[in-house]
């Protein structure tokens, strides 16, 4: 197998839906048939296991990898129904200082010889748990949601990525917990505003939906449920990352405000293209 592409999932500001877009990308890819590797980056404070609805099959953790307790592979978690997409989980009774950027890089250095896609879920912020998550990636994605402050915290991460070597090549953006019907009214910023504002690539566009509540509940990833129309924007995004060209403007044909205010959506967001 060739070495894994790695991706960091990042945000500047908690609470912008980051972990659960990660377990439903790590599972979309899974669902296309790739060995995917999930890996809690947010010593401390571990929530991906529970949108994976692993949490009480976790036995060992990253901070056991990092002690020379187990190896990397030891402690990881296979989904339950998805056998190629496995967790590396985090520890709750660690902290972010017990865990080093050269501890993460040896880390993925061997995971990378098992998978095809690592997805790294950084913890908010810019401290050293963000180092960790980003030190070892080769791209980033930043995920934000429509208002201004979380807009100009994913503004400053870009700019540290920026000192960690990441360029507008291997940054990307996920504009989260958008509602069409809010920016056709002008009542919400726009994801072309946004990208324009943060000067990166818009790789997928997330509406507001009961349904990702319902799933992270659950601990089931959309990826699953086929009748949901939210698992048609990850396995959309998940696409574009495995290298298929699929329009933005798919993420959102399935919501429709009504027939004439979603055309002049698409208009006013995507330009006609």
């Amino acid at each position: 197998m060739e070495q894994a592409k790695v991706y960091v999932i990042t945000s500047g500001k908690g609470g912008v839906g980051k972990t659960t877009i990660s377990a439903n990308i790590g599972s979309a890819l899974a669902m296309r048939g790739y060995n995917v590797c999930l890996i809690d980056a947010d010593i401390g404070l571990k929530n991906l296991d529970l949108v994976l609805g692993l949490e009480n099959r976790i036995v060992y953790t990253i901070l056991d990898v990092v002690k020379g307790q187990r190896s990397v592979t030891e402690a990881l978690v296979k989904h339950k129904i998805m056998k190629n997409l496995n967790l590396l989980a985090s520890s709750q009774i660690a902290n972010k200082d017990m865990i080093s950027p050269e501890d993460m890089v040896r880390i993925i250095n061997e995971l990378s010889k098992h998978f095809h896609y690592i997805l790294i879920d950084s913890p908010a912020g810019i401290e050293r748990g963000f180092k960790n998550a980003v030190v070892a990636a080769q791209h980033a994605i930043i995920v934000t949601t429509p208002d201004l402050t979380a807009i100009s915290d994913a503004d400053r991460v870009i700019g540290l990525l920026e000192n960690n070597g990441y360029t507008d090549k291997n940054m990307s953006l996920i504009v989260n917990r958008i509602k069409p019907k809010m920016v056709q009214k002008n009542e919400m910023v726009s994801p072309e505003d946004i990208q324009s504002a943060l000067a990166i690539n818009l790789m997928g566009i997330v509406p507001d939906s009961e349904e990702i509540i319902i799933s992270t509940n659950q601990g089931k990833p959309l990826a699953l449920e086929d009748d949901k129309k939210m698992s048609t924007i990850f396995n959309n995004i998940a696409a574009r990352i495995s290298g298929d060209m699929i329009p933005v403007g798919e993420d959102l044909k399935n919501f429709k405000e009504n027939s004439e205010g979603i055309s002049g959506f698409f208009k006013r967001v995507f330009g006609g293209r």
